[in-house]
């Protein structure tokens, strides 16, 4: 295991403090959410296409267009989201190396008036400040004022290609049960759908650190209501055309 992988002297070995973590969390976040959206997006369409006709071919047709559009819709959303979390993060950077740089009095002062607004002491506050300025003056400074690690600025390519992968995957499971025969297809479409909801629900909040029974619960009942409105919006046209 390299160096960089174990934790610092002290640190309990299950929290989440080494390096990288906001790199791991945003692609984390982008995957589990890219595959819950590909999971109802695409499963309301076929199911919506189903309850209008039993053509395959055109179930086929709507699913591969939400699977296709879906993936790439996500990838570039997640793509500008990130990109200006990565450009501000950028910019606070350089305008605090700048500050360093031209008014470094002015910057420590600041620096130990951050710790005594935590509650150390004037002259711990100033030790403190002091001995982290020496270590690395910029790292210290964006820790205490922008909690930005520089190391570990987001990857809007890394959100991206999670988010795009994650969608069709999650759009794959529907495309499939849709495609058994006529009298199964909804049905099975309906429980795979909530089983893998509760799953991507479930891993969402381990990742939040909320509720997980709470949020799968919220996932689930959110995808039945679009399978289902989806559903009679096409049984509803079935009818009318028949």
């Amino acid at each position: 295991m390299s160096e960089e992988s174990e934790p610092a002297p002290g640190q309990h070995p299950d929290e989440p403090h080494r390096a990288g973590l906001a790199q791991r969390l945003n692609w984390l976040r982008a995957g589990v959410l890219g595959a819950n959206d590909g999971i109802v997006s695409v499963a309301a369409i076929v199911v919506g296409v189903a309850g209008a006709t039993s053509s395959v071919d055109a179930i086929v047709v709507a699913g591969l267009a939400a699977l296709v559009g879906g993936a790439v819709s996500m990838a570039l959303g997640e793509y500008v989201s990130v990109s200006s979390q990565r450009d501000s993060e950028r910019a606070l950077i350089a305008k605090e190396t700048e500050e360093l740089a031209t008014m470094p009095e002015e910057e420590f002062e600041e620096l130990a008036g951050l710790y005594r607004a935590k509650g150390l002491s004037e002259a711990t506050a100033y030790k403190v400040a002091e001995e982290l300025t020496a270590h690395d003056a910029l790292r210290a400074h964006l820790s205490a004022e922008l909690d930005i690690d520089p190391d570990d600025v987001v990857s809007p390519w890394h959100a991206a290609l999670a988010s795009a992968l994650s969608f069709l995957i999650g759009g794959a499971l529907p495309m499939l049960t849709i495609l058994l025969p006529s009298a199964w297809r909804v049905p099975v479409t309906f429980v795979a759908v909530i089983v893998a909801l509760a799953v991507t629900g479930y891993v969402a909040a381990a990742i939040g650190g909320s509720s997980r029974g709470k949020a799968a619960l919220r996932v689930v009942i959110g995808g039945a209501i679009a399978l289902a409105a989806t559903f009679l919006i096409g049984r509803l046209f079935n009818a009318t055309a028949g």
